[in-house]
């Protein structure tokens, strides 16, 4: 076996069940789920509609590559939504099975093991991340992500000596689980810092489409690149995906867009991997890539449900609306995981504590003593699970 996979830690979800194990649960109230991040609006008609048309060309084998319009639609809309002045959709883009796999086999692709190989993300994170770099022969060097610094790395503190040995440094904008948004300067400092020490920058973008309606939208990697006036995106990917935007979690579609020098070698590892899209998901793919009506919609529900939660929970703890996604980052009371328990045994609410979702360096895990909280129950069962959190901290 590869003795790399002995550093993987249990995914979050399996701490979380066995913390639920453990609760003496007290109510026989329904239960309610903040724990997964796992959109539950209604997926687009349309979307469904084009690919049961399509279910007969399950006869065909797909290509790793996609087909051309899905290509296209993916680059018409990346090039309208992050105002870039062209995105080819032969040599910069590549259509995945959903950026989890994605993000990992990126990861695979790019790392050259070897001792001091460093992948560097934020702390907490996608768990993906940390995976992804122990299997690829590197090690994970972690970013906190503190509430002084509006939730995102303090890259001004990172030592040289780690970027000199950084080979991707992977950034989650929106953030999973903050919600916090890297601004474009920051982008494009981050840019300068690759140029100096040539490494990747992988920005996962999955929750860029969510965001409160009040708000401009989410600035993005590629966005940055094209205002320094870098059509090339040199040493820049970024990872979108279909799940979260369209509510299409189980489609597994999204895209990896950037440096042709970076995609061209990793195509050619993904035509070994044997992961291209099914077509009848690649047509899918194309009605929701082409339409953002359903997703002002989608954005208006999450909008009610913040301001509604928001409301009952801003007046007995400390959380706040999130930049944008649809998770909530709130600091908890007491011990995070035993709030955890307590909520769930007394009011049949799950979240995930923040320390899942974390690691502690020097001390600090910045997950502790908070839960993330997601807001995708239908808008009653969100509000009815936000009283029943603010029973559980005005009791304690």
């Amino acid at each position: 076996m590869n003795p790399n996979l002995a550093l993987l830690q249990p995914y979050p979800f399996e701490k979380l069940n066995k913390l639920k194990t453990e609760a003496k649960v007290t109510t026989d109230l329904p239960h309610i789920a903040l724990s997964i991040g796992e959109p539950k609006h209604q997926s687009p008609e349309f979307v469904l509609k084009a690919m049961a048309d399509n279910l007969d060309k399950l006869a065909n084998y797909p290509t790793t590559k996609g087909i051309p319009e899905l290509r296209q639609a993916i680059s018409q809309w990346a090039c309208k939504r992050f105002a870039l002045n062209g995105l080819d959709s032969d040599t910069q883009i590549l259509p995945v099975n959903g950026t989890r796999e994605a993000i990992f086999a990126f990861t695979q692709a790019v790392v050259a093991a070897k001792p001091d190989a460093l992948v560097v993300s934020p702390n907490p994170f996608y768990q993906i991340y940390e995976g992804a770099a122990y299997l690829a022969g590197a090690k994970p060097h972690y970013l906190p992500c503190l509430e002084e610094n509006g939730f995102n790395p303090d890259f001004d503190a990172v030592p040289e000596s780690v970027w000199q040995n950084t080979q991707i440094l992977f950034i989650c904008s929106p953030g999973n689980p903050t919600g916090a948004v890297i601004q474009l300067d920051e982008l494009k400092k981050l840019i300068a810092l690759s140029d100096q020490y040539d490494f990747i920058i992988a920005s996962d973008e999955c929750y860029s489409e969510i965001y409160i309606d009040s708000v401009d939208a989410p600035v993005g990697l590629l966005q940055a690149c094209a205002e320094l006036g870098r059509d090339d995106y040199k040493n820049c990917v970024v990872f979108h995906s279909l799940s979260k935007r369209s509510n299409l979690p189980g489609l597994r579609s999204g895209f990896v867009a950037g440096d042709a020098d970076v995609l061209g070698p990793f195509f050619q590892y993904r035509t070994y991997h044997g992961c291209a899209m099914s077509l009848p998901n690649q047509v899918a793919s194309i009605a929701a890539w082409g339409d953002e009506e359903h997703v002002k919609e989608n954005r208006r529900l999450y909008t009610q449900k913040f301001n509604a939660v928001l409301d009952i929970l801003s007046p007995v703890m400390n959380v706040q609306q999130s930049d944008a996604s649809f998770y909530l980052w709130a600091q908890t009371p007491i011990n995070e995981e035993v709030f955890a328990q307590r909520l769930f045994a007394e009011q049949q609410v799950t979240v995930l504590p923040g320390s899942y979702l974390s690691r502690t360096i020097d001390g600090i895990n910045p997950g502790e003593n908070r839960i993330r909280m997601a807001l995708v129950a239908e808008v009653d069962e969100c509000i009815e699970a936000a009283k029943r959190i603010r029973a559980l901290v005005e009791s304690l």
